[in-house]
């Protein structure tokens, strides 16, 4: 049987099986002696020791798409960061710095903007314009009115996504929306994991249907972790910057004062975010005085 590694716990693996539900597993000796790990979102083959018990070995671990380092997981398709439209107030700085994140692990983003139902539409249509300018889609949701539930489960449908943000934002609550027709599936875990969702550090995958579609829940996202970068690399990792910086007229642009720079040029046509360019500059900064 083929599934994917959704948690793991000292040493037990506990592996989904589309259709058929959770199984408790462990990684056969040979993953241990050629130094191979299975990581949470693995896809792998389990052969059953107790149908009943819903136990079994992982006995093939399939080739992997990709993996990150923090959180610890594998095949992540794309990444959503949930940000609420007030209470609390978006922080855009910290907002562009989840970004960064998921363009240096070349990550598909989508931004959802939770708790529309607190807002005006000027204020999302402001949000919007702000982060279409540099590629990336946004999303409109409210729990409450049950407003784009329905285009968000549309986003995640059949991949695998990790899902960022800070805490108040109502990400919890999304989660528990998207997930409400297999609310089993923690129950289920929870029993053969021998404790909560919640008393673990570790990653964990939630199945949201029977179609490949699952989030990652990790605390390792809550908190926002910029790799170790150069001053030279902010730009690349700003995608409206990284399409026009090869114009610049000098090659060691910091796109901050110097002449014939083509950010500053676009800054002043409107083709880039104010706000987006303003945090550049603080994130530009902060990194060459730390350099310093």
């Amino acid at each position: 049987m083929t599934g994917k590694i959704i948690k793991g716990i000292a040493g037990f693996y506990y592996v989904h099986i589309m259709g058929q539900g959770i199984y408790e597993c462990k990684a056969r000796g040979i993953f241990r002696k050629d130094g191979i790990k299975p990581l949470v979102g693995d896809n792998v083959d389990i052969e059953i020791t107790s149908e009943d018990d819903k136990e079994g070995n992982i006995i093939n671990i399939h080739d992997r798409e990709n993996s990150l380092i923090r959180p610890e997981v594998a095949n992540v398709s794309q990444a959503l960061i949930i940000f609420a439209v007030k209470t609390p107030n978006p922080n855009f700085n910290l907002l562009d710095r989840f970004l960064m994140m998921m363009e240096y692990e070349k990550l598909n983003v989508n931004i959802c903007f939770n708790k529309i139902d607190l807002c005006d539409k000027s204020y999302l249509n402001e949000l919007e314009d702000m982060y279409s300018l540099a590629g990336y889609d946004c999303i409109f949701t409210s729990v409450k009115k049950n407003t784009g539930i329905v285009k968000l489960q549309s986003v995640l449908r059949g991949k695998t996504t990790v899902v960022a943000g800070p805490s108040g934002v109502g990400k919890s609550s999304l989660i528990n929306m998207l997930q409400s027709d297999v609310t089993m599936q923690t129950g289920e875990l929870s029993k053969k994991a021998g404790r909560g969702r919640h008393t673990t550090r570790h990653s964990e995958i939630i199945a949201l249907d029977n179609e490949g579609s699952y989030i990652i829940d990790t605390p390792g996202f809550s908190a926002i972790n910029v790799p170790d970068i150069t001053k030279e690399d902010v730009g690349l990792l700003y995608p409206e910057i990284r399409s026009c910086m090869s114009k610049c007229y000098f090659t060691t642009c910091a796109h901050i004062s110097e002449p014939n720079c083509e950010v500053l040029k676009r800054l002043e046509e409107g083709a880039i975010n104010e706000v987006r360019y303003n945090n550049y500059v603080k994130i530009y900064e902060e990194i060459a005085d730390r350099s310093r």
